[in-house]
């Protein structure tokens, strides 16, 4: 195999040309993985994490309103929490 040296065209030692397959290997793996990554699954992260950040954000809504003073009973006749 050859490879470009300061604009040179040389042979590549065992050495580099062993890491050259390792790299293509975990490449073609990398793309396999994602070839074969489940839309549907994706999908189902996707609403995992927005239902865990509407959570995060009505307990942050909730304690901010606590803060201002209001009762807990105030808050849960505001937002049902």
């Amino acid at each position: 195999m050859k490879r470009l040296l300061n604009g040179i065209i040389v042979d590549m030692t065992t050495a580099e040309q062993n890491e050259l397959t390792n790299v293509r290997n975990q490449a073609s793996e990398f793309q396999t993985a994602w070839d074969s990554v489940d839309e549907t699954k994706l999908a189902e992260l996707n609403v995992e994490t927005e239902t865990i950040n509407t959570l995060k954000k009505a307990k942050s809504g909730k304690q901010k309103l606590l803060d201002l003073g209001l009762s807990e009973e105030e808050v849960k006749a505001l937002i049902g929490v």
